[in-house]
């Protein structure tokens, strides 16, 4: 070794040694998944056994929201930790990439700072162009043409075998949007089983420094198809449906009900044609079939060497309506589509089983788990460190949580108070302690124009939007070919 290669050696050893005594990390991600958990209380026949566990081994966000209640905004402002309102992206056409050439991602800062970033199944929006090989020492694409694709490929389509399908079908309703069936397949065979077994061996490795590890599972995504024993699990005939108010429309204003009766969730569609008890039963069967697969994650790790160095960490894209607010799916900023489940567990950091009932939102996922792992604080982050909640929940936290659906749209929670703002600069205001199903819109009572003065200053202006896919200036290949790793 020569006297400059020494001198570097010297140079870098304390630096590897401080990176190898940090914690590890374990980032569990759902798709879809709204609060019915059983930990939330969501839903009162789920069964989340596994996530249960894990908001019982730490901290679970009790009034956790999303960035977006569409995936790929909301997962871009989780990896990169701006807003819609910052980046620009504000739906599933527009490759983050783009208007964020210089971004570091999540794991990217993690790589930056010594350790092994790898990742599976949906973590970044699916499709083309969406994941991003800066961000991944390694990652495992469970399609085998997806793996030849490498990362021009994201989650990869189909996700699963295509059943026949039992549903009766709805005029004027897009099919894929309200698809599912029980199917005739082995666990084995489902793609987030195949994702959940590669991350259960790569906890078993030795990776000679520590890592972030992170795994996307895509249930409860549509199209809702998992075996059929997960079905059984909730028979229809017991299926109980979400209270509707037969008027909730009624005082809202013209941007809210275009959003709730858009042509792809059509509630009065589900009703008549008496499929509403069977699509909450798939929903529920793909809930089950997600926990499932997350707790093989979660045996494995409590198994583990790691166990006591290794922060986890849980969270969900966005909520989803079944039938609130006569809406289905999410792309909505009432509760039922931004209340998402958030579960941090840090050795040292948190106690088992508490609960923090402060509004908070996903953009503070980033700089979290950086300040939990002992890292430089994230540059150009719009969110906060949670860690002073997660020492103690009841901690001064004067952030509201805020949600954008498109620009101009945005919704904000602080204390009780829920408020939205349209692009048209329509609006709605609830007060959730007095009216947790929002069926009260307090936005026109003078009563109340204090408050809603207050939230109303809260709401983030906007960016421009980003490109879209569509666009000539995004090429799939040259976001792959030109990134530096």
């Amino acid at each position: 070794m020569t006297r400059r290669q020494l001198l570097r050696s010297a140079a870098l050893a304390p630096a590897l040694l401080e990176a190898q005594n940090r914690p590890n990390v374990l980032m569990l991600a759902v798709d879809d998944w709204n609060d019915w958990i059983g930990a939330l209380g969501g839903h009162p026949q789920v069964r989340t056994p596994n996530v249960d566990r894990l908001a019982a081994m730490g901290m679970l966000f009790t009034n956790a929201h999303t960035a977006a209640p569409l995936c790929n905004p909301s997962r871009a402002a989780v990896m990169t930790g701006r807003r819609p309102s910052t980046s620009g992206v504000y739906d599933n056409d527009q490759p983050w990439r783009i208007p964020m050439p210089d971004a570091v991602t999540l794991p990217q800062h993690f790589r930056a700072n010594g350790y092994r970033a790898m990742g599976a199944g949906k973590l970044f929006h699916h499709g083309r162009g969406y994941n991003d090989p800066r961000s991944w020492d390694e990652y495992f694409h469970w399609n085998p043409q997806a793996r030849a694709n490498g990362m021009t490929d994201g989650y990869s389509f189909p996700p699963d075998p295509e059943p026949p399908r039992p549903v009766t079908p709805m005029p004027s309703v897009s099919w894929r949007n309200f698809d599912w069936a029980p199917v005739d397949a082995r666990e084995q065979d489902m793609p987030d089983y195949k994702v959940a077994s590669w991350a259960i061996e790569r906890l078993k490795q030795n990776h000679g420094k520590p890592f972030f590890l992170a795994a996307g599972m895509f249930r409860p995504h549509i199209p809702w198809f998992v075996p059929k024993k997960y079905f059984d699990m909730y028979p229809l005939e017991e299926i109980i449906v979400p209270v509707v108010k037969d008027d909730d429309l009624a005082d809202l204003p013209e941007a809210a009900r275009k959003m709730a009766l858009n042509e792809h969730s059509r509630h009065d569609l589900m009703v008549s044609t008496g499929n509403w008890k069977r699509a909450v039963q798939a929903y529920l069967a793909c809930i089950s079939f997600s926990d499932a697969m997350l707790g093989r994650i979660l045996d494995a790790f409590e198994s583990s060497p790691v166990r006591h160095n290794t922060i986890v960490a849980l969270w969900s894209d966005h909520g989803y309506h079944l039938g609130e607010k006569w809406h289905w799916h999410k792309q909505a900023l009432w509760y039922r589509a931004t209340h998402v489940p958030l579960v941090v567990a840090a050795p040292g950091v948190t106690r088992a089983g508490s609960r923090c009932p402060a509004p908070v939102d996903l953009i503070n996922v980033y700089p979290t788990l950086a300040d939990l792992a002992g890292l430089p604080a994230p540059q150009g982050v719009d969110g906060a460190s949670l860690r002073p909640l997660l020492k103690d929940p009841a901690a001064a936290w004067d952030r509201p949580a805020i949600s954008t659906f498109l620009r101009g749209n945005h919704a904000v929670y602080s204390g009780d108070w829920h408020y939205i703002r349209y692009a048209d600069g329509s609006e709605e205001l609830y007060d959730r302690a007095r009216d947790p199903n929002e069926w009260v819109n307090l936005a026109a009572n003078p009563k109340f124009e204090g408050e809603k003065s207050r939230l109303a200053r809260l709401v983030p202006k906007d960016a421009p939007d980003s490109p879209r896919a569509n666009s000539h200036t995004f090429d799939p290949a040259a976001v792959k070919w030109t990134a530096k790793r």
